[in-house]
């Protein structure tokens, strides 16, 4: 992650983007839907810009969002002190994966989104993400779809990238920030979480059908609307999802003995 200041411009971009909606709009739909109605702690890892901290935070849920970048936090306190109807359910740190301050602590949900691609491998992230979920608490993986490297390309008519990507099976690329990141792959995913004692939920595939378009993809609301819904529906489904950009995992730790 270090150096990740430097992309953070065109991160908050994307985000803005018709196309980074669309991620943020298919994480927030699966994650609201297996989050329990009442107010939830829910761990927000990697924050960036704060864009998933607060989308969850307006809905009612008690969010700590954490990132090693100090720029990246700036963004993130600055827009949330343009949501005053949220301040007392946010609260930002500057820690990384590998300096979380948690000891003790549980979470009904742990999510840490666009953050394992740029490890040089998941084990040791999964294994610490997994510690902090509560008994009957969530854990909300997205990373980068290891089978899809060489689509975006493909599609986008890079066709001699494309070629090497694709046929040296290769596990990692360069993205639309400028980075090179790694792919993983759900199954793997969801081993490491069962390794650590959480069920594995259905996965799904985010951004299939427009992965490949720029920031001049700019719909209107009912075109945008109508994206949004193929999205979803491709999304729990084989062989769409497999052609995703992006994974997005979760997993679940078994709710423990009620007391007596």
């Amino acid at each position: 992650m270090t150096g990740f200041d430097v992309v953070g411009a065109a991160y908050a971009a994307h985000s803005d983007s018709a196309r980074g909606r669309l991620r943020h709009d298919l994480v927030e739909r699966r994650l609201l839907a297996e989050l329990p109605a009442r107010p939830a702690t829910v761990l927000d890892v990697g924050c960036g810009n704060g864009e998933m901290t607060l989308r969850l935070a307006a809905a009612g849920h008690q969010v700590t969002g954490v990132d090693p970048s100090a720029r990246m936090l700036a963004a993130a306190a600055g827009r949330l002190a343009a949501r005053p109807e949220v301040a007392d359910r946010v609260r930002l740190l500057d820690a990384g994966l590998d300096s979380l301050p948690f000891d003790g602590e549980r979470f009904d949900a742990v999510c840490c989104h666009g953050v394992l691609m740029y490890l040089d491998e998941s084990g040791e992230a999964v294994a610490r993400l997994a510690g902090l979920v509560a008994p009957g608490g969530l854990l909300s993986v997205l990373a980068k779809n290891r089978r899809s490297i060489g689509v975006r390309e493909a599609l986008a008519g890079d066709y001699t990238t494309a070629r090497r990507l694709i046929g040296s099976g290769a596990d990692r690329s360069t993205g639309n920030l400028g980075r090179e990141t790694r792919g993983d792959t759900a199954e793997a995913l969801d081993r490491l979480a069962a390794d650590h004692g959480l069920t594995p939920l259905p996965w799904q595939g985010v951004r299939i059908f427009h992965d490949h378009l720029d920031g001049t993809w700019a719909p209107e609301p009912a075109a945008y609307a109508a994206a949004l819904e193929v999205e979803w529906t491709a999304s729990w489904r084989s062989p769409y999802r497999d052609m995703s950009r992006l994974v997005h995992t979760l997993a679940r730790r078994t709710q423990g003995p009620s007391a007596a």
